[in-house]
């Protein structure tokens, strides 16, 4: 992932896509949860990937895809060994 920022949180505040990562925490805190989000960002904020970390294995997953609008245009969601695609 070039060109992206990792950025941490504790919880999302949407089931709408995509997530909307909430309560950032630093890297510090990491060590004491035992889950958390990790988001990796472009430089101008998007959300590309997302991942639910638990006790420091990736449980679920999502990458998006914008239009030159940054219009989320299509989403890959893994959960417990289940890939969906969707097209926005």
């Amino acid at each position: 992932m070039n060109d992206t920022t990792a950025r941490y949180f504790l919880s999302y505040s949407s089931v709408k896509l995509p997530l909307k990562l909430v309560n950032e925490i630093t890297e510090a805190d990491l060590n004491y949860r035992n889950f958390y989000y990790r988001g990796y960002y472009d430089a101008a904020g998007q959300l590309l990937h997302c991942q639910k970390i638990v006790y420091n294995e990736v449980e679920s997953e999502h990458h998006y895809r914008y239009d030159e609008n940054g219009m989320l245009v299509w989403a890959q969601i893994s959960e417990d060994d289940e890939v969906r695609e969707i097209d926005l």
